[in-house]
């Protein structure tokens, strides 16, 4: 008991430390702040694809296939809305509509996957019919905003959001309630600590996109907050997948 009542200690101090340290990053270098928050969600993204996909022949929750596999794209639009973001240099124009947009794609992509991903609780998912889908639908959401220019804006210079930017936010929440809704009628297929980091990293997630629904300025305050949750949120996904399937994983496959 002391010593779980310790550990807990340990890690409120500790996650405390951290929210310290992440403020006074970003008052000083908030590009570097985003940067740390984007990697760590890219990094905890492909790991958690490499776990999916190298398993892909043993597991019996096909959930996490559909996951893993949605993961690895959804990194490929978060390190372009890393590069993009204004600040970094690297995309001529340092117009904060492109980062924003590549977000919105972003979370829409994240979203409407952890909705589908009930359904293969009970379907035999094709791995290369998922690869399919999914580079298609992501080939053509970046040729969208660099190439075709029809993905609508997101932000404009001088009046800050733009109303689909903001709806989008709306909408991507509503998903991912479905989600948890859906998941949530199907949390007997999986282990019980797996399931709740799983729901609360969702709801972690919908109170960050709330959060991108009030900035004016992409080093503002709400946006910070929004990026803090957002690490909150795969801190959960890397608990519930990374550390568990190394740790435990037949409570995560079986």
């Amino acid at each position: 008991m002391k010593k779980s009542l310790l550990l807990k200690t340990v890690y409120t101090v500790s996650s405390a430390g951290l929210f310290v340290l992440m403020f006074i990053l970003s008052r000083n270098n908030y590009v570097l702040f985003h940067s740390f928050i984007e990697m760590f969600a890219i990094v905890t993204a492909c790991g958690v694809f490499m776990i999916a996909f190298h398993s892909r022949a043993y597991v019996q929750n096909q959930f996490f296939i559909l996951i893993g596999i949605s993961f690895l794209f959804v990194a490929c639009l978060d390190f372009l809305h890393l590069l993009a973001y204004k600040g970094m240099g690297v995309f001529p124009g340092n117009d904060p509509d492109l980062p924003t947009q590549l977000w919105i794609a972003s979370r829409y992509l994240h979203a409407i996957s952890f909705l589908a991903a009930p359904v293969f609780l009970s379907v035999t998912v094709k791995i290369r019919n998922l690869f399919f889908i999914y580079t298609t639908v992501t080939i053509c959401l970046i040729l969208s905003i660099f190439l075709w220019e029809v993905f609508p804006a997101c932000f404009i210079t001088g009046s800050g959001l733009t109303p689909f930017k903001i709806v989008s936010e709306f909408v991507i929440s509503v998903i991912l309630l479905i989600a948890i809704i859906s998941v949530s009628g199907n949390k007997e297929r999986f282990d019980k600590s797996v399931f709740s980091l799983f729901i609360a990293s969702m709801l972690t997630t919908i109170a960050s996109e709330m959060a991108f629904t009030l900035y004016t300025d992409v080093y503002g305050f709400s946006n910070f907050i929004g990026h803090i949750l957002k690490l909150i949120a795969y801190g959960l996904i890397y608990k519930a997948v990374i550390h568990t399937g190394l740790k435990r994983p037949y409570d995560l496959l079986f």
